[in-house]
């Protein structure tokens, strides 16, 4: 038998705070706008290069878990040293040169510069490490406005989430993931929910209500398209984890709200415009996983 997590609020009262929540959200990344932890984290991500969807793809055929990756050097300068023994994730680079007479680019073109100068294009393999590749050194601050939570599930929504999963005919697992990812969902039809086993209990409830998020709004598209809008669902993600925690009781603000506004930015219209989409799994997770009280129901009735 499936578990679920007792109620005192109605249906009703239940989507009336999803939507104060999913509200909440957007308010509290506006603030965080103002803080000296937001810049420490825009600073470091101005370090990134910004790489095209063919590496993005690339680099997470490589490793699936991967957060942010920089050359050797690069993460040196930021603070952190690539570990003994890692191996690389391999790109794609860019670089073009004078061309000398009669030569021409692989695909048989030759680009031509506005000073008129011709030059040819190449595109060499380039090796980078992600962070969970690194170890911090002295000089390294950690600019994450996102901080893991500490505690307990005490109202189990772990255990009953899972359950949710397991009767969708997805598997779900705690298994050691290295670095910074606490959780991911599969995208190749093996239908796999992973949950990092090193998480607090509380920590591991939010995860998995994220991973559930992917599942009911993600898991069937295209794992291209996944990736050309990454924010975007990782923020419809969160947005669902944070709203569900909060009606069983759980606030997840201290992660939530800095995790989302690391994938979008300061941009909380992009929050607001996700409300149909992040309402919608809210609601099917809260009701599946939650049992109102016989006695509350009959009393609204």
């Amino acid at each position: 038998m499936a578990r679920t997590i007792k109620t005192q609020k109605t249906a009703e009262q239940r989507r009336a705070e999803a939507d104060a929540l999913h509200e909440s959200i957007a308010q509290q990344v506006e603030q965080l706008r103002d803080s000296d932890a937001w810049q420490r984290f825009l600073d470091f991500a101005r370090s990134f290069h910004s790489y095209s969807l063919n590496n993005v793809l690339l680099i997470l055929s490589q490793m699936p878990t991967a957060t942010r990756v920089a050359g050797f050097r690069k993460w040196q300068q930021l603070g952190r040293q690539v570990r003994k023994g890692e191996r690389s994730l391999k790109i794609f680079g860019f670089r073009e040169r004078k061309a000398k007479a009669d030569e021409e680019n692989e695909d048989g073109t030759l680009d031509q510069l506005d000073t008129g100068e011709r030059v040819v294009c190449y595109f060499p393999m380039l090796s980078v490490f992600d962070m969970s590749q690194t170890d911090p050194t002295d000089e390294w601050i950690d600019p994450n406005p996102a901080q893991r939570l500490d505690g307990n599930d005490e109202a189990g929504i772990y255990a009953a989430t899972a359950d949710y999963l397991t009767a969708q005919g997805w598997t779900v697992t705690r298994e050691t993931i290295p670095g910074e990812t606490n959780g991911y969902t599969t995208t190749d039809g093996t239908k796999r929910v992973v949950v990092d086993a090193a998480l607090s209990d509380a920590q591991a409830a939010k995860t998995i209500l994220h991973e559930a998020a992917h599942v009911i709004l993600h898991s069937s598209e295209d794992h291209a398209e996944y990736v050309a809008h990454r924010g975007l669902k990782e923020c419809e993600a969160e947005s669902v984890a944070y709203i569900v925690a909060g009606i069983i009781g759980l606030d997840t603000s201290a992660y939530s709200v800095g995790y989302v506004a690391g994938w979008i930015g300061d941009d909380t219209d992009t929050i607001k415009q996700t409300a149909a989409n992040v309402l919608r799994a809210a609601h099917t997770i809260a009701d599946a996983i939650t049992e109102a009280d016989e006695e509350q129901e009959a009393k609204a009735a």
